[in-house]
């Protein structure tokens, strides 16, 4: 009978400490997140100031109340971020973002509502607002996109990848407002790529072979630019003094 009794007052003790911390996570829980209470880890260049002028979250606001999957698709978007994750915690109570900032590689240009912004791009292509660029010289190639657009990034992306082994010869990625694009090297000076863009990979493909063939003729000191707007109709022009 006694041992009988142990179990049951056992039993109500654990019950009584679930109940507790039920409750007491519970009114964790409506509790108002303050300033003080957001914590950022990743990156120190982001700053709380950034995160609420560029998202819809309010202080003080109750923790429950805050949706962190809807602040993340915010932040990811008009920070620019490679990577984040906001987590509601309880103990200790705070709300804690996790962000990783993506790293820039070369000078960019975008136009909105005939509105000029400035910024950078990263090997993704992706648009990163001057602001928000955590620059460190040495990764910043000297090479510029002009006419940014978003979706256009992939077909930067392609060509920095094309490029990658020899990233300095590579100038300039020029994207015109009716979607022209051309690029700039050092060797072969301008390659215009045209309206075509699905034609991109075969485009670049071309490009080594040609430009071997015209340095094997001796024709590259004169070359002014390289037409492959149609990839099976490759076409120079040529400076004639």
């Amino acid at each position: 009978m006694k041992k009988k009794n142990i179990i049951i007052s056992s039993k109500f003790i654990g019950l009584l400490i679930f109940l507790f911390l039920t409750s007491f996570l519970t009114i964790r829980s409506f509790k108002e997140v303050k300033l003080d209470d957001l914590f950022i880890e990743g990156d120190e260049f982001i700053t709380k100031k950034d995160l609420i002028d560029n998202s819809s979250l309010i202080f003080p606001t109750k923790l429950i109340f805050i949706k962190t999957s809807y602040l993340e698709k915010e932040l990811k978007e008009n920070l620019s971020l490679k990577n984040i994750s906001i987590n509601r915690r309880l103990i200790p109570f705070q709300l804690k973002i996790y962000l990783q900032t993506r790293i820039p590689l070369a000078y960019a240009e975008s136009k909105k509502l005939d509105r000029k912004f400035y910024g950078y791009v990263d090997s993704e292509g992706i648009f990163i607002p001057k602001e928000f660029a955590s620059i460190k010289e040495k990764n910043i190639y000297p090479i510029k996109i002009i006419g940014w657009k978003k979706n256009y990034a992939e077909i930067v992306s392609k060509i920095f990848k094309f490029y990658e082994n020899n990233i300095n010869d590579l100038e300039l990625i020029n994207i015109a407002s009716n979607e022209f694009i051309f690029i700039e090297e050092k060797v072969l000076k301008k390659i215009l790529l045209g309206y075509e863009h699905s034609k991109l990979d075969t485009q670049l493909n071309l490009i080594p072979e040609i430009k071997k063939q015209l340095k094997q003729k001796n024709i590259l000191k004169n070359l002014e630019s390289l037409d492959i707007t149609d990839p099976n109709n490759p076409t120079i022009k040529v400076f004639k003094p």
